[in-house]
């Protein structure tokens, strides 16, 4: 085989995240009495975070952004996008759906299978993630994918984020591998595949929409199943 060790995001590129938030946002919508607050549209409360919380995620991977500053303000920003007053409990709010979206456990389409062939292949195979350790073991746990991975990596643990190339020299050393015999798989542009480049590995850049740059990965694939091909 061509490489031994296999790096795997998790949110995006195996769990699904616009799923199991949208899931999560519904409770939120319901349980929390949103409509009682202004918001008459759960359709439009859902859209409006996901896009909200994407646009904080990508100025948190371009280093212009703090985890708290997310936690603290993606909700204030959805009340406002609304046009509604943001309700005296949005801490509240937001710890609501933080408990609820981990418990979540669908994963995207292909994802088990690649999981499957992959193990059974015999790579060595390990996560890297932004997110905390908390709330990324509820999210493998919850999704029941833990057996199938070696090491997970997250920013806590490596002290550095991607696309920073510490957490992926980080995340190689602690599973004893290679930059030549290890392969990122990650739905980001600058943090999976320009992060991991940096670090000297190969990439597949999991690209469902089919977004191009002036660079190019080492793998483009559409659909997660594609890449038991390449393997």
């Amino acid at each position: 085989m061509k490489y031994k060790h296999l790096f795997f995001d998790l949110d995006h590129t195996l769990w699904d995240f616009e799923r199991n938030s949208s899931e999560s946002l519904t409770e939120v919508f319901h349980q929390m009495a949103l409509s009682d607050h202004g918001v008459s549209s759960l359709d439009a409360f859902v859209q409006s975070f996901l896009k909200i919380n994407t646009a904080l995620w990508d100025a948190f991977d371009r280093g212009k952004l703090h985890h708290t500053y997310i936690r603290e303000n993606r909700f204030k920003m959805v009340f406002e996008e609304l046009g509604t007053e943001c309700p005296p409990n949005h801490t509240e709010i937001g710890e609501f759906y933080l408990n609820s979206l981990p418990t979540k456990k669908h994963l995207l389409a292909g994802a088990l299978n690649l999981l499957n062939h992959t193990s059974s292949a015999g790579y060595g195979m390990h996560i890297i993630t932004n997110g905390f350790n908390e709330i990324q073991a509820k999210k493998i746990a919850s999704s029941e994918i833990g057996h199938f991975f070696e090491h997970i990596i997250t920013f806590e643990n490596a002290n550095a984020k991607k696309p920073d190339r510490r957490i992926f020299e980080f995340a190689l050393e602690t599973a004893n591998a290679t930059p030549q015999d290890s392969l990122m798989i990650g739905d980001n542009w600058i943090a999976d595949v320009m992060g991991a480049k940096q670090a000297g590995m190969d990439t597949v850049y999991y690209n469902p929409a089919g977004l191009q740059f002036d660079e190019s990965p080492t793998y483009d694939i559409r659909r997660l199943e594609e890449l038991m091909l390449i393997l």
